[in-house]
């Protein structure tokens, strides 16, 4: 299934609306997708028909557990678990007997058909192609997101490298800032596996061959950001996802092989020798902007494509948008193979999206012995990109971790005196509320043990409150249900806020848990925008102490330059108040019904300064 068929079905399917309509690359056409992901059940694709390019722009494409379902080949996500629960399950039971050998003979047929196959001549990808002189990034319909990115950048890259010493290669996803018609950044962080290979071609003092593939059957794009183990090719799992082979042509002006049916292909090469270059700023995942940092320079030396070539994008920001679906498609897959390889006893995961893929996790076990929950909390964080991780929940297998009613039960009758385990290790690098890039603190909640048939110990909370110790409202819509005071700060930041002080003085007693947010963010926010904050803004150790048995959160954005706080702190990425305007008037051109509000006027209030960090 290339690009083109995959459109067809959706729209097909009712999940794709066309955009006739003019759009701009530059911030417009960011918007439209993000108060289209935004909507309820993440809208429908969009195909944006007329970028002043010559190629049409497909954003959403995977934006919903259905249109993830469908570019995966599925009926649904679960149906993906049973199968490599039943795949693991005949691969690994004990073959005792002559005919329980011969029963594997079908299975291993089966799996060499998921090996990727060469071809030796040309592929679609290579219909059209510049070289030389002719080379121009500028003629691809790159996006700017956010009002305060960088420049352009290739949001859905599937970049190709090699290890120069094995000759193993590896597909990643690492965004791309476009900087002229010949050269873009490559962002790929030091534990991901280009940048290893980077290191070891720059050990041996080689030019390092990239290429990168956009386009063509969706389930490529999935497997580019899919935790594999290192050393594993990422087109074994697009084989068996699709049940048949991935077909590689080879490069023009390189040595690296790339899917055939591609719609794009760029090909070119890293100079470890050279000097990095400034990259960034990029309205991120996270929400928030990954700020300007030093990153090695990508050369161009062909772009090919297909002649009926459509531009793939994401749009990446505040939760929810198009990643939380490959996030859940990810938690599905991988699940029997962490419960074989890692940790038998987990019985469910799941990321909820507010936790942007790292930063929270939910788990549930089958406990068996005391201490167990902290041996699957440190196994995990030892697997693979499990390790990013900075908040982990731990319940009993009897419990439904993926119901939020649930989840707050537990925490509301939770000893938080015992069952708060603190820990460190490494974290993702645009966590931007540690102290050290890429390291920080971890905390573990252990919600094993507990009935939440009990009733759990009464709270006090008065009506009304005076302001004291820096803190000027509150909130109790999560008082009963999980034992959690929301408190808002005076608008002039402090280094240190006395949350003690104002819960003495106004006789606040019994809360399991008091997390303190900037004054901006009360009124406004859904319960999942305030998870995502506190997730996002702080660091356990740093920002969390006990108050008798009440656990203190100081979630507030973090001013540089003060204690242990981390040296850069960016804003959330919005769009500009322009852009948005800007939509609101051109809503009815673009055909996509009744006018969707822009996200952005809520999450715009939240800003620190006029520029892409405080």
């Amino acid at each position: 299934m290339n690009l083109r068929q995959y459109i067809s079905r959706l729209e097909a399917a009712g999940e794709l609306v066309r955009v006739a309509a003019r759009v701009d690359l530059r911030w417009e056409i960011a918007e439209i997708t993000d108060r289209m992901s935004k909507s309820e059940g993440g809208g429908r694709a969009l195909l944006f028909e007329n970028t002043g390019t010559e190629f049409p722009v497909l954003t959403n494409m995977m934006g919903s557990e259905r249109r993830m379902s469908m570019a995966l080949g599925v009926d649904s996500l679960d149906s993906l678990t049973r199968r490599i629960d039943s795949l693991l399950h005949e691969a690994m039971s004990p073959k005792n007997t002559l005919m329980d050998k011969l029963r594997m003979l079908p299975l291993l047929h089966d799996m060499s058909k998921w090996f990727p196959r060469k071809l030796s001549s040309r592929g679609e990808c290579q219909q059209t192609v510049m070289l030389g002189d002719d080379v121009d990034l500028g003629r691809l319909p790159a996006l700017t997101s956010w009002g305060c990115d960088g420049g352009p950048f290739i949001t859905l890259p599937m970049v190709h490298t090699v290890d120069p010493e094995s000759g193993i290669p590896n597909m990643g996803m690492y965004r791309m800032q476009i900087f002229d018609s010949r050269t873009t950044g490559m962002h790929w962080h030091r534990h991901k596996t280009g940048a290893r290979h980077f290191d070891a071609y720059r050990r041996l003092g080689r030019r390092m061959p990239v290429t990168v593939a956009l386009g063509g059957d969706p389930v490529y794009a999935y497997s580019a950001t899919a935790p594999m183990p290192d050393n594993m090719d990422e087109y074994l799992l697009a084989g068996f996802l699709r049940r048949r082979p991935v077909r590689l042509v080879k490069c023009l002006t390189n040595e690296l092989w790339v899917p055939e049916d591609c719609d794009f292909v760029i090909e070119g090469y890293v100079d470890p020798s050279e000097e990095p270059v400034v990259e960034g700023a990029f309205g991120d995942h996270t929400g928030f902007y990954s700020l300007t940092d030093l990153y090695p320079r990508f050369h161009v030396t062909a772009i090919t494509h297909r002649r009926d070539a459509v531009y793939p994008a994401t749009v990446v920001g505040v939760p929810p948008m198009e990643d939380a679906y490959i996030a859940q498609a990810t938690e599905r897959i991988f699940l029997a193979p962490i419960r074989l390889a890692v940790q038998p006893e987990v019985v469910d995961l799941t990321m909820p999206t507010a936790g942007t893929a790292h930063n929270i996790a939910f788990v549930s076990i089958a406990k068996r012995y005391p201490g167990q929950p902290l041996k699957v909390a440190q196994g995990l964080w030892g697997a693979g990109q499990m390790m990013f991780n900075k908040y982990l929940l731990l319940a009993d297998a009897e419990y439904d971790i993926r119901d939020a009613a649930t989840i707050m039960a537990l925490l509301r009758r939770l000893d938080t005196r015992r069952g708060l385990l603190f820990s460190e290790g490494v974290l993702d690098i645009l966590d931007h509320a540690a102290s050290t890039q890429g390291y920080g603190s971890k905390l573990a909640v252990d919600c094993t043990d507990i009935d939440i048939s009990q009733p759990p110990v009464p709270i006090r909370v008065p009506g009304t409150a005076r302001p004291a110790g820096g803190v000027e409202l509150f909130n109790t819509a999560y008082v009963e249900r999980m034992g959690l005071l929301i408190l808002y700060a005076e608008r002039e930041w402090r280094e240190s806020v006395d949350v003690e002080r104002y819960l003495a003085d106004n006789g606040m007693t019994g809360m399991k848990y008091v997390v303190l947010f900037d004054r901006p963010a009360a009124g406004n926010m859904r319960d999942e925008d305030l998870l995502w904050l506190a997730a996002a803004n702080t660091d356990p150790r740093r920002d969390m102490r006990m108050w008798g048995d009440t656990l203190i959160v100081d979630a507030r954005s973090k001013r540089p330059g003060y204690g242990d706080n981390p040296p850069r702190f960016p804003n959330v990425a919005t769009s500009l108040p322009e852009t948005i305007h800007l939509v609101d008037d051109r809503w009815p051109e673009y055909g996509l019904g009744e006018m969707l509000p822009s996200p952005s006027r809520r999450y715009r209030k939240l800003w620190l300064s006029d520029d892409a960090e405080w």
